[in-house]
């Protein structure tokens, strides 16, 4: 199955991300990708007042996703927040496409390196796939790659591909640890991992220094379920195209079998 990583850096206006992410997906779906990914909060970018911009899964936001998934005939998997109890929202992955229509809301919170994203967003807690070309796909954002127990998860409910859409924080050692979690998830579940990052704001900014708010470093990467990198960008907005074999998923866990040898 041929994938589209879309990685962008999005605003604080709902409007310009959703031009931004439909003209990526028209360009995903010129290269024949048939599932096309963008980062965590590509409808709005962390730091800005969340609550304030947040719009329902039938709300203009997500319908405009759903349109081009329709024009072009392809699933996307696009960041967004929903409307949550208490003045909170969701951290949430709207996909959507032939035969797909589904969310997934982030369950582990970013409550680390001085962030305190439960002050604002409320835990999921499904574990999602989806199903593209009968290939089975796991739904996972951001902090969440640092739990490998979901990946295992997606794994258990038939998945070959993980994708994860992120706005991975700068900061000291984050760019290495984003590097290494990709590939160890891919290792601990044996399936593919998509991993989409929003692109540095400003790529001149040093990732090294500590931010304000997680918007992303970039290093988007497609990792092989035998832990290699197949395919890196750099810190700019950019697309990625792969083609990803299910068939490879299932070769490697005859060969290291890792999810039945489990005894935890």
């Amino acid at each position: 199955m041929r994938i589209a990583l879309c990685q962008m850096t999005a605003s604080t206006d709902p409007k310009e991300n959703l031009v931004d992410v439909q003209d990526r997906v028209r360009r995903a779906a010129r290269e024949e990708a048939r599932l096309v990914v963008l980062p965590e909060a590509a409808m709005v970018r962390f730091g800005a007042p969340l609550a304030a911009v947040a719009e329902p899964l039938d709300g203009p936001w997500a319908e405009g996703v759903r349109a081009v998934a329709r024009e072009t005939g392809v699933t996307v998997v696009a960041g967004m927040f929903t409307p949550a109890p208490g003045g909170r929202v969701a951290n949430t992955l709207l996909a959507t496409g032939p035969e797909v229509e589904e969310s997934y809301d982030k369950i582990h919170l970013y409550d680390a390196f001085g962030f305190r994203e439960s002050d604002t967003v409320a835990p999921g807690h499904r574990v999602v796939t989806i199903d593209v070309d009968d290939v089975r796909v796991g739904l996972a954002t951001c902090y969440d790659l640092r739990f490998p127990e979901l990946f295992r998860a997606h794994a258990d409910a038939g998945a070959t591909l993980s994708v994860c859409p992120a706005s991975w924080a700068a900061g000291p050692g984050k760019r290495a640890q984003w590097d290494l979690l990709v590939r160890a998830r891919a290792l601990d579940a044996t399936v593919w991992v998509a991993a989409v990052d929003q692109a540095a704001p400003d790529p001149q900014v040093d990732p090294e220094a500590p931010a304000a708010a997680p918007n992303g470093v970039g290093h988007t990467a497609l990792i092989g379920p035998d832990g290699t990198v197949r395919a890196q960008l750099g810190s700019t907005p950019d697309l990625l195209i792969a083609d990803v074999d299910p068939e490879e998923a299932r070769q490697v866990r005859r060969a290291v079998g890792v999810l039945d040898n489990r005894k935890l």
